[in-house]
């Protein structure tokens, strides 16, 4: 039986309620910086090349892909030099649910966290060297390490969830301002992180000798003399 072509207004895939389009789309890390961009503001390839520092073909090639995901839609073309720029927004946000992520199969996770993880670093290095990193009086950096029971562990990936809906209902408002004034706007980023840690080495060996059950020897039998 011949496969089903998909029609164009099919519905995203999804797998065990998992966006597997934008799972797809989020594991290179060019593409998720890519569509991290097109998420704030509409962009050509072009454009994106120049911003990015990245080979224009590349860059194409990845929006193609991004296209093709349904991640990311054309809203505009331009006439440029005898050649036509085409200009795309994004239609899904650079970022998975923790219902997405709980769906992941264990093998992806490591490698979606450090692509992610290398643009957090990265955007903290960039904002350092040019000074803007420290720049307003109240910005916010702060570590902080709990112990906690699985309990606590839920109420506080609850609060981060809530924060981040808070943060991106900020955003929108934002734009809606800007859209209105002639203020320009300045672009922030704002990382979240829980995860767990592992135990520290000495911490680690006491558990280790904690835990061992103790061994009785076993007697060696008795040989009679003859």
């Amino acid at each position: 039986m011949p496969g089903k072509k998909k029609s164009k207004n099919e519905p995203v895939e999804k797998t065990a309620g998992i966006n597997v389009a934008l799972v797809k789309a989020l594991s290179h890390e060019l593409r998720v910086e890519i569509l991290g961009i097109l998420n704030e503001r509409m962009a050509s390839p072009n454009e994106l090349s120049m911003e990015l520092k990245e080979g224009l073909s590349q860059v194409s090639y990845h929006v193609k892909v991004l296209k093709d995901y349904e991640c990311i839609e054309l809203v505009k073309t331009e006439p440029r030099r005898g050649a036509v720029e085409h200009y795309y927004r994004a239609t899904s946000r650079a970022f998975l649910s923790d219902r997405d992520w709980q769906e992941l199969p264990p093998s992806v996770r490591p490698g979606l966290s450090a692509d992610l993880l290398k643009l957090v670093v990265a955007d903290a290095v960039h904002a350092l060297e040019q000074e803007t990193f420290d720049a307003r009086s109240d910005r916010h950096l702060s570590r902080t390490p709990v112990i906690v029971d699985e309990q606590a562990w839920t109420e506080l990936t609850e609060i981060l969830e809530r924060t981040l809906s808070e943060i991106l209902q900020t955003q929108e408002s934002a734009v809606a301002r800007l859209a209105k004034s002639d203020e320009p706007g300045f672009s922030a980023t704002i990382a979240i992180m829980g995860f767990e840690l592992p135990e520290p080495p000495s911490q680690r060996s006491a558990s280790k000798k904690k835990a061992k059950p103790k061994t009785k020897k076993k007697a060696k039998p008795k040989t009679k003399k003859k």
